[in-house]
């Protein structure tokens, strides 16, 4: 069992690993971000091992300032909607 503060310190990156890649301003960045967060701390859910955890954190921690980074960037360039959105 994980202990506690490292598990409210997961969902804590998740969501804001979610919130970030929500501002996408392209619907296919967008959905791609989203799926592939949900994807990867579903496949990591069951992993025990304390130091893998903490390396899972820290690579989560990277992803998240690359999608604030990629959010940034595309919202300077202004694409045109596409139908589905």
């Amino acid at each position: 069992m994980m202990a506690a503060s490292t598990g409210s310190q997961v969902i804590s990156l998740y969501r804001m690993m979610l919130k970030e890649s929500k501002k996408f301003p392209s619907y296919n960045y967008r959905t791609y971000a989203l799926r592939r967060v949900r994807d990867a701390f579903r496949a990591n859910r069951k992993v025990e091992d304390p130091k893998t955890v903490e390396r899972l954190i820290q690579e989560g921690q990277q992803s998240l300032a690359l999608i604030q980074r990629q959010v940034s960037i595309g919202s300077m360039f202004k694409t045109q909607k596409m139908v589905v959105e």
